[in-house]
């Protein structure tokens, strides 16, 4: 049994009854009523009624405490993200759900970061799942029949280490996690195109946001991936860049009036020169010396990505490789992988990523060699960001 209206089993049933009882204080505040509403919490916590009660219960105070009601009529995000955030509501797929598109290529991470703050980001994501239930709702009038659950496609071609920024890919975790809290089966299958190598990794840095049960839902497609789309989306719905045949009035392929294809921030809308950010180590670098931190690779296309700020005045930074870890080597005996410069980290912190194209010890040089009288205090965090061992299955369909 499917656990929706029409397909429950006879625990399901008694269950939905029992659910419907104990919330019978807060029904009046819920933004729907309906089975078809209250069997997606039941859903979500494998029809525990306990659980799902506590769910329901925690998601209202969540609409209370971000004013989610008036959120669409009340409050609209600041231009620099109307204009520089990616994404849209962009016709609907065979089944009549809306189809959601995110272009992640050239969003600007960094950017919006520096021009917004990390609660408007997630508002305007909350706004996005508002505007996207309302249009379910009139998509159920429409066609006389329950509309709950949007189909999305991930448009990933140009997803660069940019994109692994450390302070949006947190916030976009909690975003996933809101979703996951407050939206309950409001997705109905995802398709990832266009994946880079790289994808794999970025993945893993959000997956363990995501339930099993919505994991299950993402396809990762390959080269036929516009035959499949075409599969559960009607040409005269699929926009022409993506192999159908819908385009804007004036002929755009692109459907720039609904999808918001974007670019670089421009350093006007800055309102901050960096993001705060907690470091997990500090360590100290004498006057005329310097200080190597070793991270072995043991596979191809892992990610080093770090983050570091020193106190008082500049360091130099650089990447080396060497052959075996533990063996301290002058920085002119191995090979450099990413020039040695001086930062000004004690103005504006500095990150960074390298994908890692073959095996090895990376070598994080902290370079302090110039410096006669100055010791500086570096604080710093490194990661090595691991492929995701479960490759969505590169599918010709998804039922």
């Amino acid at each position: 049994m499917s656990g929706r209206v029409g397909d429950l089993g006879p625990k399901q049933a008694e269950a939905l009854e029992q659910f419907r009882a104990r919330i019978q204080d807060i029904l009046p505040h819920l933004p729907a009523q309906h089975d078809h509403f209250l069997l997606r919490w039941l859903r979500a916590r494998n029809f525990n009624v306990q659980k799902s009660e506590a769910m329901l219960r925690k998601h209202l105070e969540f609409r209370k405490h971000m004013k989610v009601d008036s959120i669409i009529s009340d409050w609209r995000p600041p231009e620099v993200i109307e204009k520089y955030l990616s994404g849209g509501m962009c016709g609907y797929d065979r089944e009549g759900s809306p189809v959601w598109y995110d272009v992640i290529g050239p969003m600007d991470p960094k950017g919006l970061f520096l021009s917004a703050s990390k609660q408007d980001f997630i508002k305007s994501k909350i706004r996005d799942c508002e505007m996207l239930q309302k249009e379910c709702n009139l998509q159920s009038e429409r066609l006389g029949r329950n509309v709950e659950s949007i189909t999305m496609i991930y448009d990933v071609e140009g997803l660069g280490l940019k994109h692994l920024w450390k302070p949006a890919i947190d916030t976009y975790g909690e975003i996933l996690q809101t979703f996951e809290d407050n939206y309950p089966e409001a997705l109905k299958r995802l398709f990832v195109i266009k994946a880079p190598k790289l994808f794999p990794v970025a993945f893993n840095l959000v997956r363990h946001f995501l339930c099993e049960n919505t994991r299950q839902k993402i396809s990762v497609l390959g080269a036929n991936w516009q035959e499949v789309l075409l599969k559960h989306i009607d040409e005269e719905e699929l926009p022409a860049i993506y192999g159908g045949k819908l385009t804007d009035p004036d002929g755009d392929p692109r459907c720039r009036t609904r999808i918001s294809h974007v670019g670089p921030v421009p350093p006007s809308y800055y309102v901050r020169d960096h993001v705060k950010v907690d470091y997990e180590h500090c360590i100290t670098v004498s006057r005329g010396s310097s200080q190597q931190l070793d991270y072995e690779i043991l596979f191809p296309g892992c990610v080093l990505r770090w983050q570091f700020a020193s106190e008082g005045a500049d360091i130099g930074f650089g990447v080396f490789l060497k052959a075996k870890k533990g063996e301290w080597k002058k920085a002119s005996e191995m090979q450099e992988v990413i020039l040695s410069q001086r930062f000004n980290s004690h103005l504006v912190p500095e990150d960074g990523s390298l994908t890692c194209e073959r095996p090895g010890v990376y070598v994080l040089r902290f370079d302090n060699t110039y410096s006669i009288f100055q010791a500086k205090r570096i604080s710093y965090t490194v990661e090595v960001l691991l492929p995701d061992r479960f490759q969505s299955p590169q599918t010709n369909d998804e039922s």
